[in-house]
């Protein structure tokens, strides 16, 4: 439970922004190389249930945001668009009743092409999401049965169009290095998805995470070498259609940043409401992490009691250049230096040793105005991290 904390020095002159990350774990199928915290649906989804639950939460978890703006709500999975508009709507009330929900907010929810009906996301648009979040992953069927989607390539284009035509936002999520895939297929996927045009992209790196399916039992994966040469000419066309590449794995068109991404990675607050949910939260003396129950079921029981929340620690003075960096340094335009203070309550002379080390090993370059991952540092972000473990 609750390790000690050493009180910053100085505390933080004012919290961070804040935003609202609600987790929705159900989906129709568990795809192979997954490791959320998500359930393939068995029977009728606990909808109400599920609603109520999230409605508790939030209650209990008020003390710790009172009176702060939320500048952006994220509804992950799972897939949330299992879930029907009236519920998303049911749990939007409710949090405009007991937060301040900024009412320029940016509101995303998560979809799959595979769950796509135009009057569903037309509910969802009604209902104040703002911003939608399409699970492409490819637009070749091979790669999406050996990725295990339940949609076509036809089903995603056409939820793309649908998605373009009725939300001002829209992320197409792309991963790459898939099963048997080659640098002609990868370019095939990204030129089809710059085609319809969306405001942001994003596009991952196929992994074999530990406790999946993949993981067991292994796929035949492009080499390290082939898939580097996909990630360079993915970044490469994708600045040349106009995205600017400001994360790891993500891309937006000037203005089209995912607010609610771009604050995790500027170590800025949220708050998780939802089974397997975490939190970052920030006050003048500590900043503390939380982790909701994962399980579904003991999610509807526990949730807004002492017993929902499965893990709370407080960081401690030395865990924080880590997990600054950790965030900071995916973006690729990296951070004001001053940001580093501002997030941790620590001066940045703290790491100025470590940020040396680095910068003489070519994987940052630091400025008075900007500190940020070379391209090395961008490739090798691991090993960068790594200098800034205790």
């Amino acid at each position: 439970m609750a390790e000690s904390v050493v009180r910053l020095p100085g505390g933080l002159a004012a919290p961070p922004p804040l935003t609202l990350y609600i987790h929705i774990p159900w989906c129709v199928r568990k795809c192979p190389y997954c490791d959320f915290n998500s359930h393939a649906q068995r029977g009728t989804l606990p909808e109400a249930a599920y609603v109520e639950a999230l409605s508790r939460d939030l209650e209990s978890a008020l003390p710790m945001i009172w009176g702060r703006p939320i500048e952006a709500v994220f509804f992950g999975g799972g897939t949330p668009s299992l879930f029907s508009p009236e519920a998303i709507d049911a749990i939007l009330t409710r949090v405009r009743t007991l937060t301040r929900l900024n009412p320029l907010a940016e509101i995303t929810l998560e979809a799959n092409p595979g769950t796509f009906e135009r009057e569903r996301f037309q509910g969802y648009r009604a209902a104040g999401v703002n911003r939608l979040s399409l699970g492409i992953q490819s637009f070749n069927d091979d790669h999406l049965r050996a990725l295990g989607r339940i949609h076509s390539a036809v089903e995603a284009t056409r939820a793309a169009e649908a998605a373009l035509d009725l939300f001002g936002s829209v992320n197409l999520d792309l991963m790459y290095a898939l099963p048997a895939q080659d640098l002609a297929q990868a370019e095939a996927d990204l030129r089809r998805a710059i085609a319809l045009g969306p405001q942001h992209l994003s596009a991952y790196h196929l992994t074999l995470e530990p406790n999946t399916a993949f993981a067991a039992n292994p796929p035949s994966l492009p080499d390290d070498e082939a898939a580097a040469d996909m990630q360079e000419r993915i970044e490469a066309m994708l600045v040349d259609a106009g995205y600017q590449h400001y994360e790891t794995s993500a891309f937006a068109k000037p203005g089209s940043h995912c607010r609610h991404n771009l604050n995790y990675w500027l170590f800025g607050d949220y708050l998780g409401l939802g089974a397997g949910a975490h939190s970052k939260l920030s006050f003048h003396d500590k900043i503390l992490r939380q982790a909701r129950v994962k399980h579904p079921e003991d999610y509807l029981r526990k949730a807004g009691t002492p017993e929902g929340v499965s893990e709370e620690r407080r960081l401690r003075r030395s865990d924080l250049p880590f997990e600054f960096m950790m965030n900071a340094l995916r973006l690729i335009d990296g951070f004001d230096p001053r940001l580093y203070q501002e997030r941790t309550g620590l001066p940045l002379s703290q790491v100025e040793a470590k940020l040396t080390a680095a910068e003489a090993r070519g994987l940052i370059e630091q400025g008075p105005e900007r500190i940020r991952p070379t391209l090395a540092g961008q490739r090798f972000l691991n090993e960068l991290l790594q200098s800034f473990l205790n």
